[in-house]
């Protein structure tokens, strides 16, 4: 069976899962207002070759709060928001990525895994298709539910930017 593989494109905000040649979704997305680059602390969002390390959250409800990658027992609402409106919402599900490219996205200053950049959800309020987020790349939550029981650790990941 051909490999999964998601491609995610910074120029057009879009997020694709692939089977082989075969283009199973395609989803808008959020990438870094700052926009591609793959040095610690630049709040950008790293190209180049990726594989997912771990899936984070099955099972939990959608709107689930995470914070340093554990779920805080939170759902999200407006009124939540109100309460933090300085939070970086990270909802739903997380796909934690790890660069596969030493020296451009592995190791060092530009280690993908240890920027800690996810796929993962946002508040529905939040545009798609516009750079605005530190670095991670942003989903609708109902986009990433059904991504999330499409892929598995271990999945390729390419952003293009």
């Amino acid at each position: 069976m051909p490999e999964r593989l998601i491609q995610v494109s910074i120029p057009a905000q879009q997020l694709a899962l692939t089977r082989g040649e075969k283009p199973l979704a395609i989803y808008p997305v959020s990438t870094a207002l700052n926009g591609p680059g793959e040095r610690h602390a630049s709040g950008c969002t790293p190209r180049g070759w990726h594989r997912i390390r771990v899936k984070i959250g099955a099972g939990l409800p959608p709107d689930t709060v995470f914070v340093g990658r554990r779920p805080t027992g939170e759902i999200y609402s407006p009124e939540l928001a109100a309460r933090y409106p300085k939070r970086d919402w990270i909802l739903t599900r997380i796909l934690w990525l790890t660069g596969l490219e030493p020296g451009y996205n592995r190791g060092g200053d530009c280690d993908t895994l240890r920027r800690f950049i996810y796929i993962h959800g946002c508040p529905d309020t939040a545009p798609m298709g516009i750079p605005l987020s530190h670095g991670c790349i942003r989903m609708r939550n109902r986009d990433l539910l059904a991504l999330f029981e499409q892929v598995a650790a271990g999945d390729r990941v390419f952003v293009a930017g």
